[in-house]
């Protein structure tokens, strides 16, 4: 429990029906009593009123009515901080807002920090680091599998099997300590073959978990294709199709795209961020320069290429060119304008057998085989319930790659005989890594460094 109370507005801000600010900590009734002025027999001021009721009255300052707002009392330790909380809703908009929250402030509380109140769920026990985590995650989901995959996260699915693949190591390292402080006993064989079993079992499990990482990494931030082919071939209607919308400017004229425009689309279930590049020619004034330049470095950021070709024309000295410059990157050859008579044939300069596409951008025809060839090439197999459950991100990545350095290290020495004493202190260091996960083993830069990254009320 903190000495403190904080204060911070949850919802976006903008102008809307509602907003709802959040009060959590030491002293959170005393600082809503003197802000809240409860209005009918049945409302009450927060410090008398019952555990997860609603009050209705106003919220005051100087005597002066701020607001009229329904103000709910949530006391310690059933809440999400664990501390005592009060939430606030009044109505939407900047203003009543900021003066709400004013108010409090004015009246003991702090202003929240970006991820305070999960960091206080932390550090109060109510969830581990992964499931903190998770919270986030859930925030800026973009399709359904990634929310579901937080939501898998944050019911502490993942966090089960971090705990015990760590208490399997803890129950490992115990062994050898014990034979650590009885040095005239050597480890029965028989025994050691359980230890290395155990070992043996957690690596593998290791790397099944390490094996979601990139499934993992795609789901909560997107995967990133760039449209790319020469000017006119159809990129920005083919973004249009892809988004369901008219997103991008659309014209017969060549050259009309001339800066880089991003957009996510749900490609089945994945969160697809497509880059609408301007074409690749020779730039005819400067904004156009600046438009190419900002196309190259969205191909080099681009973990695919989506390269359109335009069916309706010969194949032309410039579609060589970008064929064998996109030669090693991974991409879809899309032919579009299908719906007019075809001219385009591939030469056999084409390498590497690349997934080849024929869409109408205009008709949207061969859109929904587009979509399953974009899902094929990013996400191999079929999408399964089980591996939504343990689909870890790149700070899990790391520490398991430590801990499974450090546990293959210990199971070589153990089968080697080395010293007892080296292989405790791997063990211990495995065991360390996995429970950085969680937050069983954490320092303070790691948890500034994650908790920064969420939005203020949350």
């Amino acid at each position: 429990m903190f000495d403190d109370a904080i204060a911070a507005i949850a919802t976006p801000l903008g102008e809307g029906g509602l907003a709802v600010l959040r009060l959590s900590g030491a002293n959170a009734f005393a600082i809503a009593d003197k802000c809240f002025q409860p209005v009918g027999k049945s409302s009450s001021k927060p410090s008398a009123a019952p555990t997860h009721t609603i009050q209705f009255g106003k919220i005051v300052r100087d005597e002066k009515v701020i607001d009229e707002v329904l103000l709910a009392v949530l006391r310690a330790p059933r809440t999400f901080t664990r501390e005592d909380t009060v939430e606030i809703s009044c109505h939407g908009g900047i203003l009543p807002a900021k003066l709400v929250l004013d108010t409090l402030l004015a009246n003991g509380a702090r202003i929240a920090e970006p991820g305070e109140f999960t960091k206080r769920a932390f550090l109060n026990g109510r969830i581990d680091l992964a499931q903190a985590e998770a919270v986030a995650d859930v925030i800026h989901s973009r399709t359904e599998l990634a929310l579901a995959a937080a939501n898998e996260q944050l019911a502490g699915k993942l966090s089960q099997r971090i705990n015990q693949l760590r208490d399997d190591l803890m129950l490992t390292l115990a062994h050898v300590e014990a034979y650590i402080d009885f040095p005239e006993e050597d480890i029965a064989e028989e025994t050691k073959e359980k230890l290395l079993e155990r070992l043996d079992n957690g690596i593998a499990f290791m790397d099944e978990l390490l094996r979601t990482a990139n499934e993992g990494q795609i789901l909560r931030r997107g995967i990133r294709a760039a449209i790319v082919g020469r000017p006119n071939a159809g990129k920005s209607s083919l973004l249009n199709q892809l988004l369901g919308r008219d997103r991008a400017i659309v014209s017969p004229i060549a050259g009309t795209t001339r800066d880089t425009i991003e957009e996510t689309a749900n490609i089945r279930g994945l969160p697809v961020i497509f880059i609408d590049t301007a074409g690749l020619r020779e730039a005819r004034d400067e904004i156009e320069v600046e438009g190419i330049r900002r196309s190259r470095e969205s191909l080099a950021s681009a973990e695919f290429i989506l390269h359109v070709l335009d069916a309706s024309e010969p194949l032309t000295d410039a579609d060589k060119n970008y064929l064998n410059e996109f030669a090693d990157k991974k991409r879809i050859l899309v032919f579009n304008k299908t719906d007019l008579p075809k001219k385009l044939e591939l030469p056999a300069l084409v390498t590497g057998h690349p997934s080849i596409v024929t869409v109408s951008s205009l008709s949207g025809q061969g859109i929904e085989a587009l979509k399953d060839a974009i899902k094929n090439l990013v996400w191999s197999g079929a999408i399964k319930a089980e591996m939504l459950q343990v689909a870890i991100n790149s700070r899990h990545q790391d520490a398991l790659n430590r801990a499974r350095a450090a546990a293959r290290l210990a199971t070589d020495a153990l089968r080697e005989d080395v010293t007892l004493e080296l292989i405790a202190f791997d063990l211990r260091s495995a065991a360390n890594a996995v429970g950085e996960i969680v937050g069983k083993t954490t320092t303070e830069d790691l948890l500034d460094s994650i908790f920064s990254a969420f939005c203020i009320g949350k």
